[in-house]
């Protein structure tokens, strides 16, 4: 390397060079905003001290071989490693800083270049790369850990412009076809981003993995091969905090086949292509990710990612564990009153006649309420999360249809050849299938999520349907997955389910919690003949009966008489609610559900939409309990989301409405005469 790379700070670029590239260039690089929400570096720990170094001792070369991941190797020709740090004799004191610690202008460039790093695909300069400053950002990138030190990475650097063209080539035909299968939202926003910069940065890196470099021996891949790959992903990271830290931008694209690629880039059968970079100065880093500005998709909090001794356990270090049903319940607050006043007097000065817009009104401002401004997001993109699961009540006869229906729908959905699926693509809306108690197998597809709890509940005329314990993790799946849509950039969530003989279930859980008579709010489901029908509430009878449930515990209801896709729709609900984002409700089976999240927190409702009212009698009684008035009601009673996908653009309709029609100010028109009203 040449001697301008020596001589640098071990944290990386110096701390007092805000904005300025480390390399020989002295190219200026615009400061990129710090991320809110990220904690500061060092927060927590005391006040940093001078460590004096120890005198230096003739070492040699450190060995190559120390653990499965070792980092240092023999001396490469422009560096000597640094020198082992001596061992600490004794527990570092309470409040004083590890001596094998940076300074505090050190790590501060280290957690500086993470959290300014960049996806960048656009604004890039046509200025050269300098050689050495290449040189540092691969030794960085050389430099990752690797699984037995097998540096299975390779570097191809591109910069001629006939091979840039044809990888161009292969990325446009692939963004093509992903952008024909989105939804319409989402496809208006995806032709709003610029996804690759391929012939605009003067050059490409491809980074390729070895599988097979060490030998058939390698140390920690004999169980994980694929440790080579993730190896090489840690490489691409050091390589790309390297490149902030020099002000160069670095854009990965994705949008290829790996052995179309491979083949274009001419490269031998035994190597993968890893990532594809995109790498120049810019004119500045944006100070948030392009996707989060651009709306597509949103930062998930630390806390979400965070488990204590075991998967499920939430907390942050120093924080008492929580489960994240508490989690999400604790975050559930009430309206804002202030935003919900100014969607009223907005709605009181729109070119209209008061009130004309009837429950359009009401919904605007709820949702003004809900996401605490006027007027509130429009509620797209929208995302519709089919539940499925089976019933061991099916064993009673209470439906015709053979249990095998639920997977076989579930493929059907899979397929798009469902209902849910014409009135989604009508509506524009993504649909996401979610496994939480499917008694069959069914296959790893694109759109399906595996969050199997149980093949199927038990049957509920004989004992309970489940155990707390799964129905507690029914629950959890359902918020998992209600934060997963949001943090994708949806901003409106329907519920869907699937699942013979669920109506059965549904009755006994819209009497648990309302106390109504079985026999007033049993329907005939997927259309039993009325003999069937009085079986059927004799089922739910028995069910209430054997199983005593109490509807001040919501879980051990729940778990007494509900099914597992009742209760990931519950928490799919509460979910929502935390995130304040509007859920729209199908039918009665997400009404039953829904119940079920009210009994939890009753603040849920604030962000709950009923989408219709189906002809099924326990769903009226259960959103008159909610206190919710449907949006549509059309004798409706198919389910998997159906009615909520038709409700959806009303709803979207009356968030347009507060935000677009001018006010009788804003477009001169004169208002109605104070005097009595003419005809």
């Amino acid at each position: 390397m040449t001697a301008n790379g020596r001589g640098q700070h071990r944290g990386g670029a110096p701390a007092d060079t805000e904005g300025t590239a480390a390399g020989s260039g002295g190219r200026a690089s615009p400061a990129g905003g710090l991320l809110e929400g990220l904690p500061e570096p060092g927060r927590g720990a005391a006040p940093p001290q001078e460590t004096p170094a120890a005198p230096a001792e003739p070492t040699e070369p450190a060995p190559v071989v120390g653990g499965d991941h070792d980092t240092e190797g023999p001396p490469e020709e422009e560096h000597r490693p640094d020198p082992a740090p001596r061992p600490s004799a004794e527990a570092v004191p309470e409040g004083e800083v590890d001596p094998n610690a940076y300074t505090e202008a050190e790590r501060e460039a280290v957690y500086r270049a993470i959290r300014q790093r960049r996806d960048v695909r656009s604004g890039f300069r046509p200025d050269p790369v300098p050689d050495d400053v290449l040189t540092r950002v691969l030794s960085a990138a050389h430099r990752a850990p690797s699984v037995g030190f097998s540096q299975p990475w390779d570097f191809v650097l591109i910069q001629d412009r006939e091979v840039r063209s044809r990888v161009r080539e292969l990325a446009a035909e692939q963004s093509d076809a992903y952008a024909r299968d989105l939804p319409g939202a989402r496809a208006r926003a995806f032709s709003n981003l610029k996804i690759e910069a391929i012939l605009e940065t003067p050059l490409n890196i491809a980074v390729t993995a070895d599988r097979t470099r060490g030998g058939k021996h390698t140390l920690g891949r004999h169980v994980q091969p694929q440790t080579g790959v993730y190896s090489t992903a840690l490489a691409v990271q050091n390589l790309w905090l390297a490149a902030r830290a020099e002000g160069l931008g670095v854009g990965w694209v994705s949008f290829f086949a790996e052995r179309d690629l491979a083949h274009t880039l001419d490269l031998p059968d035994h190597l993968e292509v890893v990532a594809y970079l995109c790498v120049g100065y810019v004119e500045r880093f944006a100070p948030e990710p392009e996707l989060a500005m651009g709306g597509w998709a949103q930062r998930r909090p630390l806390s979400w990612a965070v488990h204590r001794e075991s998967y499920g356990k939430r907390g942050l270090p120093g924080e008492e564990p929580t489960s994240l049903l508490e989690e999400t319940i604790a975050a559930i607050g009430p309206p804002d009153q202030a935003a919900a006043a100014a969607a009223a007097q907005r709605q009181s000065r729109m070119t209209k006649p008061p009130g004309s817009l009837g429950v359009l009104e009401d919904v605007a401002t709820q949702l003004c309420g809900l996401a605490g401004e006027c007027p509130p997001p429009i509620p797209e993109p929208a995302a519709v999360a089919v539940f499925a699961g089976d019933h061991g009540v099916h064993a009673q006869g209470v439906t015709d249809w053979p249990q095998d229906v639920t997977a076989q729908m579930v493929r059907n959905f899979l397929d798009e050849g469902a209902v849910v699926n014409a009135f989604a693509a009508q509506a524009g809306a993504e649909v996401t299938v979610v496994d939480v108690g499917v008694a069959g197998d069914l296959p790893s597809v694109p759109g399906l999520l595996p969050r199997k709890v149980a093949r199927g509940t038990a049957d509920i005329s004989q004992g309970p349907a489940m155990t707390r314990s799964q129905a507690n993790s029914a629950l959890e799946a359902g918020v998992e997955v209600a934060r997963d849509l949001v943090s994708a950039g949806n901003r409106c969530l329907l519920t869907g389910d699937m699942g013979i003989a669920n109506t059965t279930s549904s009755a006994a859980l819209v009497s648990a919690f309302t106390g109504a008579d079985p026999a007033g709010i049993t329907g005939s489901g997927t259309g039993v003949d009325p003999s069937v029908q009085e079986h059927k509430t004799g089922v739910v009878r028995r069910a209430l009966a054997v199983n005593r449930t109490d509807p001040s515990d919501p879980v051990g209801t729940l778990a007494a008489v509900g099914g597992l896709e009742h209760a990931a729709l519950a928490g799919f609900i509460v979910g929502a609610a935390a995130l304040r984002v509007p859920v729209l409700l199908d039918g009665v089976i997400a009404g039953a559900a829904a119940l079920a999240a009210a009994a939890l927190e009753p603040q849920v409702t604030h962000a709950c939409i009923a989408g219709h009212r189906s002809t099924e009698p326990g769903h009226a009684t259960a959103l008159d309990h909610l206190g919710l008035r449907p949006m549509v009601d059309l004798d409706l009673r198919v389910g998997e989301g159906s009615g909520a996908l038709l409700a959806l653009p009303l709803v979207q309709s009356a968030v347009r409405a507060l935000r677009d029609v001018a006010t009788f100010d804003s477009a001169g028109v004169a208002e109605r005469d104070s005097g009595p009203e003419s005809g």
